[in-house]
């Protein structure tokens, strides 16, 4: 990675601000969201179909947030040969709380303890599913502001998402995605264009601290995401248009992707379609019937009274599929085969994008991302993709680092439902028991993985890391080459214990 000169040494701005590396890391397990429907007893395509899943992955009592996140950023850290004494940021997103006062991003500090470097700035961030993206605004606002020292930003945002047993369940997922914030990047934040959404609803929420379990209101929560993509979407073309007079009007052919929070995958397809629906909205009345052929009877509708309106739902979802397609399902590789990653999902969905395509056909490209957080806080921002396209540029060492996703997530460790169902069930009622010593399997652990080894009568977490080499295939599982490969690029200091 490219070494910066301190704050004093730069001239004007900090130049393409945004992510310079992107690490994923999601569990080794996961159910087969078909055998799940036949295990619940619902219709068969409930699952698969109604909400577009295949699999879930999850986590055993061996992971929490904490673990996760030290995983995550470990690899990060070690796959760019980024020195934690670079990092002068770190930033934490999640909804997974585990400690009303102590932060996630203060247990990562144990992985900067050997640099010597405790001069960090930032802690969490936390609102639902919102947390990761205002952890990466607080990062590039602090590269690109006085602030700056001239080192690195980190963003760490991670979940695992459960839910009690009933409709709501197929919706869980785990993982979390670490990324790298700096100057000249290859995927540059777009500066001073940003659409968000702030208001105060009750859809999704978790008043009960001693559950993992929200409450939802499910349909409440629909509109909720609707309204807000519609607001965002609204004020960013308004920004937009103040920012470039002279482009073309906001619309879903001015940008080379659109990825989403991805809640189901179903509701990213009906999101996408919301957007052709504002679109043809706001179309010039001569040009409705060539750009939207048929749709007319639909022009006086309004978007208020249409978030549960079946009929412009099918109209612009076979409009828009195309469309959809091409821009947005590539991005939904891990959210089909994971599940609701919360904080990390549409950062997920980022990875997925980009693992699916190849310098050249990412290069110059404008890629508009939606986030949402329940309760209710809202973005719609874009990324520009670089267009230095060399063999050892930042955008090259980008796309090879997450080639290997499918690989990865064909890698894991399937587990039928009956064992999936008692997991949870066991997560349940160990949460926030103390003293306890966790029971689940390591070996199903990826290699490189950290784990909570115990928890003691003060509630204090211990982790170790699985080792990275000599491991046996975790049962049932397909594991790859390039699996090993990534665990021996990983630091031998990563094995060391960790006490939370």
């Amino acid at each position: 990675m490219p070494s910066f000169r301190s704050n004093s040494e730069q001239t004007g701005w900090p130049q393409d601000v945004g992510i310079l590396a992107l690490e994923v890391y999601f569990p080794a397990e996961y159910v087969d969201q078909e055998e799940l429907e036949a295990f619940d007893g619902v219709s068969k395509g409930k699952y698969t179909i109604g909400l577009g899943q295949t699999r879930m992955g999850f986590c055993s009592d061996r992971e929490d947030i904490n673990s996760l996140c030290l995983t995550v950023l470990s690899r990060l850290m070690d796959r760019n040969s980024v020195g934690y004494e670079n990092i002068g940021r770190l930033e934490v997103g999640t909804e997974t709380i585990i400690d009303k006062s102590k932060s996630v991003k203060s247990c990562l500090m144990q992985l900067f303890e050997e640099s010597g470097n405790t001069d960090v700035e930032g802690i969490d961030t936390t609102n639902a599913c919102y947390g990761g993206t205002s952890a990466l605004i607080n990062a590039i606002n602090w590269v690109e502001s006085s602030s700056w020292d001239g080192r690195y930003a980190v963003v760490v945002a991670g979940d695992i998402a459960v839910y009690a047993t009933g409709a709501a369940r197929p919706t869980g997922g785990a993982g979390a995605v670490a990324m790298l914030v700096g100057p000249h990047a290859p995927l540059i934040m777009e500066r001073g264009l940003r659409g968000s959404h702030m208001c105060h609803v009750y859809d999704f929420y978790k008043p009960d601290l001693s559950s993992e379990y929200p409450t939802v209101d499910g349909k409440l929560s629909i509109q909720c995401y609707l309204s807000a993509l519609d607001a965002c979407y609204q004020t960013f073309s308004r920004k937009a248009a103040a920012k470039e007079p002279s482009s073309p009007a906001m619309s879903l052919e001015e940008v080379d992707a659109v990825v989403f929070h991805t809640p189901f995958c179903k509701l990213v397809q009906k999101s996408l379609a919301r957007l052709s629906f504002n679109d043809f909205l706001n179309c010039p009345a001569d040009q409705v019937s060539t750009l939207y052929p048929g749709l007319d009877a639909f022009r006086e509708k309004k978007l208020v009274d249409t978030y549960f309106d079946r009929d412009v739902e099918k109209a612009f979802m076979t409009h828009s599929q195309e469309l959809f397609l091409s821009k947005t399902k590539p991005s939904l590789l891990i959210a089909t085969q994971v599940g609701n990653m919360y904080t990390p999902s549409l950062y997920g969905g980022l990875a997925s994008f980009i693992s699916c395509n190849t310098v050249a056909s990412l290069a110059g490209k404008r890629v508009a991302l939606f986030s949402y957080g329940s309760g209710l806080a809202a973005t719609m921002f874009s990324i520009r993709v670089s267009q230095d396209v060399g063999p050892d540029s930042a955008l090259s060492n980008l796309v090879a680092s997450l080639q290997d996703l499918p690989q990865r997530l064909d890698s894991r460790c399937k587990v039928s439902p009956p064992d999936f169902a008692e997991t949870m069930k066991l997560r349940q009622d160990t949460h926030h028991k103390a003293p306890y010593s966790p029971v689940g399997s390591v070996d199903r652990l990826f290699p490189g993985t950290w784990y909570l080894t115990r928890v003691d009568e003060m509630h204090r977490r211990q982790y170790e890391c699985r080792p990275l080499v000599g491991i046996p295939a975790a049962p049932g599982s397909a594991a790859t080459t390039v699996l090993m490969k990534e665990a021996a690029s990983l630091t031998a200091e990563s094995t060391q214990r960790l006490h939370v």
